[in-house]
């Protein structure tokens, strides 16, 4: 067997040949580096259709294992059972809309979801806006259009996913977390399709 191209093969096909192997050369290194290149575009989630890594983008004073450990118990908690009117109930007294829970709360995970604290209202904004007293800080923040609010201690948007709460709660025992929780409960059921009126 031999390698290359023979004298006599040269000499009967002197150029077309040669320049055909060249052509085909190049051609294949075009194709293998367009197909590296495909590679590590999609390897890098250089893909429009690439899922969102899971987890959160953490402006909080708390480590990323305290909000994943919030966001179990919420898990469980719609697992266990779903509220779907608290605030409907706040000012009337409307009966409580209750489903059982629903286990697919167990495989729900938070995505990027941005949680970071905001300054409160200041107890003279609170006051001039709803005409109620608080002593500051107040522990309330204002809560942008779609909220059924206009304060609250915290909300959250789920497109993208975010999540605020007023600053002031951050060390207060165990009410951020408890604020949290909540908050997540309501990423979680709006991730498996409830309505989100009254939440």
């Amino acid at each position: 067997m031999t390698f290359g191209q023979s004298s006599e093969v040269c000499n009967a096909y002197p150029l077309p040949m040669a320049s055909s192997v060249v052509f085909r050369r190049r051609e294949m290194k075009r194709v293998l580096v367009a197909v590296v290149l495909t590679l590590l575009l999609l390897g890098c989630g250089g893909s429009p259709h690439s899922p969102v890594p899971a987890g959160f983008v953490n402006k909080t004073q708390h480590s990323d294992a305290d909000l994943q450990a919030i966001w179990a118990e919420a898990q469980l908690s719609v697992a266990q059972q779903i509220d779907l009117n608290p605030l409907q109930r706040l000012p009337a007294n409307v009966p409580p809309d209750t489903r059982p829970g629903d286990p697919r709360a167990l495989n729900v995970q938070p995505q990027q979801l941005l949680v970071a604290a905001e300054q409160d209202v200041s107890s003279e904004v609170f006051f001039a806006a709803t005409g109620n007293r608080r002593a500051d800080p107040t522990g309330m923040i204002a809560c942008p259009q779609p909220c059924n609010v206009r304060f609250s201690t915290a909300y959250s948007f789920y497109q993208p996913q975010l999540t605020k709460y007023a600053s002031s709660w951050e060390f207060k025992g165990d009410n951020f977390s408890v604020i949290l929780e909540y908050e997540f409960e309501n990423h979680i059921l709006s991730a498996l399709g409830y309505d989100m009126t009254w939440r």
